[in-house]
């Protein structure tokens, strides 16, 4: 399976499971890969992490052993793209982690003769570190949120860059707004006057612009798939991790 495709202006994307493929090994190219991903995913693996701690630098100190050991150790060469999604296969390899870092931390307290409770991880039956608040959000559920937004956000950066690159910058920047469920959203004829168009013309301009949306952010599930007859199930889940 060809895992990079020609978008719309024929160019080939690089998609997540091309980066994962080229993470494996200790060449400079792949460790500037497995540097890519961890920044495209740092975001939801925190705020998982998070809610298995009872501390808040504690969470963050465990995120950055995360992505260290990533770095440094064989990274992803365990994930294979036809597994499915790159999002499962991520979220798996934190849980590996916690669990690993328990047990490392089980032994070290029984060693020096302290007592150790085990605790279990939400969202798993394997034990893991303490949750901070049993009436907060399940972990899973943070993941899975945090990725739909940096998703989104990878989304909208897309989109950005590809406009400024048709001479349409200001457009984005006026109408972007009305792609990101803003609280407040200005009225159309204020934004067609900013853009010097009329309210009829700026309205269609706002439909256009989040067609072209949707595509970038189906385009962006699509490369975390293994098989693209998962997107519309994917866009489904990532609307409701936003829920």
């Amino acid at each position: 399976m060809n895992d990079e495709r020609p978008g719309a202006d024929g160019v080939f994307a690089t998609t997540r499971w091309t980066l994962v493929a080229r993470a494996r090994g200790e060449s400079p190219e792949a460790r500037m890969a497995l540097s890519d991903l961890c920044a495209a995913y740092y975001g939801p693996v925190e705020a998982f992490i998070r809610r298995q701690s009872t501390e808040v630098q504690e969470a963050k100190d465990l995120t950055q052993e995360f992505f260290a050991r990533l770095l440094a150790g064989s990274g992803v060469g365990g994930a294979d793209r036809e597994r499915g999604r790159f999002r499962s296969y991520l979220l798996g390899a934190v849980k590996h982690f916690l669990h690993a870092e328990w047990v490392r931390r089980s032994a070290a307290k029984r060693g020096a003769g302290a007592e150790h409770l085990p605790l279990e991880s939400e969202g798993t039956t394997e034990p893991g570190m303490q949750v901070a608040d049993t009436g907060a959000v399940p972990a899973d559920v943070a993941f899975d949120r945090e990725w739909a937004h940096a998703l989104l956000d990878r989304a909208l950066t897309r989109l950005g860059v590809e406009m400024a690159a048709e001479g349409k910058a200001r457009h984005y920047e006026v109408l972007k707004g009305c792609l990101q469920g803003a609280a407040v959203v200005r009225p159309q004829a204020e934004l067609g006057e900013a853009l010097g168009m009329s309210e009829a013309t700026v309205k269609v301009a706002i439909h256009r612009l989040r067609k072209r949306f949707r595509q970038v952010v189906r385009a962006e599930i699509a490369e975390t798939l293994a098989d693209g007859a998962q997107v519309d199930e994917e866009m489904w889940h990532l609307i409701q991790a936003l829920g």
